[in-house]
């Protein structure tokens, strides 16, 4: 499957991290994490902002499945995604920062445009 990365987590483990950087991510509007993760995580943030932007009923409990706080997902119906009503997607943005100290990892910042 093409644009699938495992992360080196088992696929529970990955779900769950996804979940929790995409609600970080919606929460504070800009979150630092490796390039990797950053790129699956936008995935699933435009994913969310298209469903914001929908924001009908099936939407929001969508939306409620996977986000995992629900104050974030009303401030995503309610705040962010009337945000771009009329943007046809690219709704993140990802800056590289270079090699983390520790592990060399590559860091990415990761931030609603």
């Amino acid at each position: 499957m093409a644009g699938y990365r495992k992360l080196g987590r088992t696929s529970a483990q990955r779900k769950a991290m996804l979940r929790n950087l995409t609600t970080a991510l919606l929460e504070q509007g800009r979150i630092q994490t490796t390039l990797h993760r950053a790129k699956e995580v936008r995935r699933m943030a435009e994913k969310m902002v298209t469903l914001g932007k929908r924001g009908d009923l099936h939407a929001r409990r969508q939306a409620l499945a996977y986000i995992t706080s629900e104050d974030v997902v009303t401030q995503l119906f309610e705040e962010i995604a009337p945000k771009y009503a009329d943007r046809n997607g690219g709704y993140t943005r990802i800056y590289k920062m270079g090699p983390r100290r520790g592990d060399a990892a590559e860091v990415a910042i990761i931030e609603l445009v």
